[in-house]
């Protein structure tokens, strides 16, 4: 059964489905995210993420061609989005990047095209400051040239935002960072939906995700009675009850999975729907901890956290 999922509006006049399909991963076998990406497409997810620095873009491209030639969906139906890396920040250089990744991805335009992080280095990894409103003339022009069809930011912080919302002649229309229930990110959320730019989340199921092995045994996600209770109340997984609770503060999700079950699984969140008490109950696990810190980061200029 194919699953049928939302789209949320984009200020650009876009729609982007609300799950999508993360594709990040610490390590993979050859072939991993091709069968991934197949996988999830054949089961209804129609938003795949990816970014230069995943250095899976021709596995995710083998994939979404081979969903194509099955069959399965048209270009037209997907929302494909990858990200500009930090080391291509320098305004003659997004589009050059842009284009390689599309020739990676074996695309011609992406539908979203994010700047990853607002930091920028060079080739070794020195900081070279560049200020991001010079990085963003480079994406406003890939969408002055057809080849990415919306364009947004990823781990930016409202000042950093702010910034850039008052210089760009083509806003960004979506803000990626890390929302879960041990980073709730209202603030920002709120923040961002004022000025109409949409927060997407990644690591959404922050330490309950099989990813975090460092917390294994010790968060209380994956223990805690109250979110049992609420799982077991709506027949759910406790992954579930997270997505939905992210999907329910319009915020769109991107899980990421390798196992056809837990794919489906999580795309399965549109047949229930959490009461406010239970929002509350899953709201109560934030103890602004970030699963991706990033402190490798930490002492470069534009470093966001």
């Amino acid at each position: 059964m194919v699953i049928e999922v939302p789209r949320i509006q984009l200020s650009n006049g876009q729609t982007m489905p609300v799950v999508g399909l993360g594709t990040y991963a610490r390590k993979a076998e050859p072939g991993q995210y091709r069968q991934a990406v197949e996988s999830a497409i054949e089961i209804g997810y129609r938003h795949i993420d990816t970014a230069s620095s995943y250095n899976n873009e021709v596995e995710v491209g083998e994939g979404i061609a081979n969903a194509i030639k099955r069959g399965l969906v048209t270009r037209e139906d997907l929302f494909v989005t990858t990200k500009l890396w930090n080391d291509n920040h320098a305004e003659a250089a997004v589009v050059p990047a842009l284009r390689a990744s599309l020739a990676r991805l074996g695309l011609e335009y992406v539908d979203l095209y994010f700047v990853h992080w607002p930091v920028s280095v060079d080739a070794s990894g020195q900081d070279t400051g560049i200020d991001f409103r010079e990085t963003w003339r480079g994406m406003e022009e890939a969408a002055r040239l057809g080849l990415a069809r919306g364009l947004g930011v990823s781990n930016y912080n409202e000042e950093q935002l702010q910034l850039l919302l008052d210089a760009a002649a083509a806003p960004p229309v979506v803000n990626q960072v890390e929302v879960n229930p041990t980073l709730t990110q209202h603030k920002l959320v709120a923040w961002c939906r004022q000025r109409g730019v949409v927060c997407a989340a990644y690591t959404p199921l922050g330490l309950l995700s099989d990813a975090r092995p460092e917390f294994q045994d010790k968060d209380a996600l994956k223990t805690d009675a109250a979110l049992g209770r609420v799982a077991e109340q709506h027949g759910k997984t406790r992954a579930q009850v997270v997505l939905r609770y992210l999907v329910q503060r319009s915020i769109p999700v991107i899980p990421k999975s390798f196992t056809p079950s837990r794919l489906a699984e999580n795309l399965d969140i549109f047949s229930f729907e959490l009461t406010p008490a239970e929002m509350d109950v899953v709201d109560s696990y934030n103890i602004d901890h970030r699963c991706v810190p990033a402190t490798g980061f930490a002492k470069l200029k534009n470093y966001p956290f």
